[in-house]
């Protein structure tokens, strides 16, 4: 059996003999329970959870030839507290272990389970915005041109003001489409990026654009953070998507303005879409405002759902959008008073 293999695994996986004591831990494993691989080899399982019981005697059956898989649900010990996880316990045959056991925390497995849900559900959603985008694209066209042929043979300056208004509004949606059919046109440009060159850039532009409201844009960054590879102009935009968004809301409350921080760090041995990477950049986007509304929570990252009367309900999306193809996700989580977007991205090129 090639041990090598399960390092590349986001799962922890142990490897027990027939008293139960493990005789190997992979990375993920050594990441869980706190300690090497060295230090983990000899001790009992039972040891690991407060239900030592269940466990040995799950243990003794999958040894006995009894069962092929079970899943249990144990309390890991960890210090003085407890960690709940899953336990897959998976007997093994003609190897030198009997038995494999297969661990997760219930919140990692929610969170990967969540993240997969969110990258299927874009992927229907572009799928979607593709069809409509082409069906709304040529008709539209057909609309355009006949307000001008109509407006050529008008000669009432008050009736052209009518086929303006239909040229202008067919243009809006021209645009609204190209917006909507841009991510699955040009493929991603990757070069070695600093994270804190464009966050500047971004808060730059917004603080520019919301200068009359006297919007507070703060830093937070971890300046040991090196370079990592990425398109600049996509996640650009997607630094411009989000932080835009809560200066939008900011500025539209009563009384408008209010404080934004960019928070950056470096998280260890994370999951994304169903890979686990042993560095992952995390680009928070905090505000203080009135926070997503309850009711669009669930839905936020669909396209055209928003919670403003002038939002179009594209910037999440794309900036979902984008950040997947990077093979990383935005996440969030929000009630009144903090708002908090997490854009996170590997630093390793997918």
């Amino acid at each position: 059996m090639n041990l090598d293999a399960f390092d590349l695994l986001a799962t922890s996986i142990l490897l027990v003999d027939a008293q139960g004591d493990i005789q190997y831990a992979n990375g993920a494993a050594e990441n869980l329970l706190g300690r090497s691989r060295k230090v983990l080899q000899g001790v009992s399982c039972t040891s690991l959870v407060t239900e030592s019981a269940d466990l040995d005697a799950s243990l003794k059956e999958a040894c006995a030839g009894q069962f092929i898989d079970r899943r249990q649900l144990f309390n890991l010990r960890k210090g003085h507290e407890t960690t709940p996880v899953f336990a897959s316990i998976v007997a093994l045959y003609e190897q030198p272990w009997p038995v494999m056991l297969e661990l997760r925390e219930i919140e990692q497995q929610l969170l990967a389970e969540r993240n997969q849900q969110m990258y299927e559900q874009a992927g229907s959603n572009r799928e979607l915005l593709r069809n409509l985008a082409h069906e709304v694209k040529n008709p539209l066209g057909g609309v355009r041109g006949a307000a001008q042929l109509l407006e050529a043979e008008l000669d009432d300056r008050q009736l052209k003001e009518y086929t303006q208004v239909i040229i202008s509004e067919a243009d809006r949606l021209q645009s609204l489409v190209d917006r909507l059919l841009a991510p699955q046109r040009a493929p991603l440009h990757f070069a070695m990026l600093n994270i804190h060159e464009l966050c500047e850039k971004a808060a730059m532009l917004v603080r520019a654009e919301f200068s009359q409201y006297g919007l507070d844009i703060r830093r937070d960054y971890d300046a040991s953070i090196p370079d990592f590879p990425g398109d600049g102009a996509r996640l650009m935009q997607v630094l411009l998507n989000v932080i835009r968004n809560a200066a939008q809301v900011l500025c539209e409350q009563e009384p408008p303005g209010g404080l934004i921080t960019l928070r950056t760090r470096v998280a260890r041995q994370q999951v994304l879409m169903d890979r686990r990477h042993r560095l992952v950049l995390v680009v928070s986007v905090i505000d203080n405002g009135p926070g997503v509304p309850p009711e669009i929570q669930e839905r936020v990252f669909h396209p055209l759902v928003t919670g403003r009367a002038s939002g179009t309900g594209l910037g999440l999306n794309l900036a979902q959008d984008f950040v997947q193809q990077h093979g990383g996700v935005v996440e969030f989580e929000s009630e009144p008073g903090h708002t908090e977007f997490r854009i996170l991205l590997p630093m390793e090129r997918p």
